[in-house]
């Protein structure tokens, strides 16, 4: 059945978090990483954790806007067998036993169109998906994909950066639903920690333009930096930090061991315990 964007569960769980009087823990791990057995049970696990929200890399050979650490991340997945097929298999899997955790898929463009745009919006949806952050894929270019999200009521999260100045924000934000990606610092993911003050600073300018929520992502790597993110917006993304835990665990071979999936969950836990204080 057409759902339509916007009135979803990403809404109805912002709309609960307000309500609680907090800002959402949104997490990011790549599909497959390390393999697909380890990557399910990480994405049944982080809701107990403490995720809020939860996007799933779709693994992509050029990923231009991620940093080593999600870029390895993602060889690991490819190296695994990941399939956008097999990814949509996850997010069902976890569909069969979790109804209310939004989960959207972060990637690009490429492999969307390898499999077509029409039949990805077809199937995501049916799968369970709620949004979409195709990475380069600006607003004027959207036309390939928008229609077919919009029928389907997948939101399109746009990423708002540093140098998006007044005339560019409102051609962003108005062709933007679900939530509002407010990337923290200039270039790739996960190479710097983000600014408290400027975080601060940047968010008021861009509710000017928007109703929809907020949430800062790129740089957030400790538990205070997330607490401090979801208090100035309406959310805290982290994926680097998450994905160095998933590393860190791994054996030489780059093989999950017995407590890869705690590891991980444990570091979930430590931030969700700090945004939720």
């Amino acid at each position: 059945m057409d759902r339509t964007a916007g009135e979803g569960r990403i809404a109805r769980r912002f709309a609960a978090l307000k309500a609680q009087g907090r800002g959402a823990l949104v997490t990011f791990l790549s599909a497959y990483d390390p393999d697909r057995k380890t990557s399910m049970d990480l994405l049944r696990g982080l809701p107990g954790a403490g995720a809020d929200l939860i996007e799933i890399g779709m693994p992509f050979s050029d990923p231009m806007a991620d940093g080593p650490s999600v870029q390895r991340a993602g060889q690991r997945g490819l190296k695994a067998g990941v399939t956008m097929a097999g990814t949509l298999a996850m997010v069902r899997d976890l569909r069969a036993e979790d109804d209310a955790t939004p989960v959207i898929l972060m990637g690009y463009l490429n492999p969307i169109l390898a499999y077509g745009e029409e039949r990805f919006c077809t199937d995501a949806a049916a799968s369970g998906v709620d949004g979409l952050i195709v990475v380069d894929m600006p607003p004027e270019e959207a036309g390939i994909l928008a229609p077919h999200a919009a029928r389907h009521g997948l939101d399109i999260i746009r990423l708002v950066a540093p140098t998006s100045d007044a005339a560019r924000l409102p051609v962003v934000l108005n062709a933007s639903s679900g939530f509002v990606y407010y990337v923290a610092i200039t270039g790739i993911t996960g190479t710097r920690s983000a600014d408290p003050a400027a975080l601060a600073r940047a968010i008021p300018p861009i509710r000017e333009h928007t109703g929809l929520p907020i949430c800062i992502g790129f740089g957030i790597r400790t538990p205070e930096q997330a607490a401090h993110a979801a208090r100035v917006s309406d959310g805290a993304v982290v994926g680097s930090a998450l994905c160095d835990a998933l590393a860190a665990s791994l054996d030489e071979q780059g093989r999950a061991k017995p407590d890869t999936v705690r590891v991980v969950l444990d570091a979930v836990r430590a931030l969700a315990e700090a945004v939720r204080a």
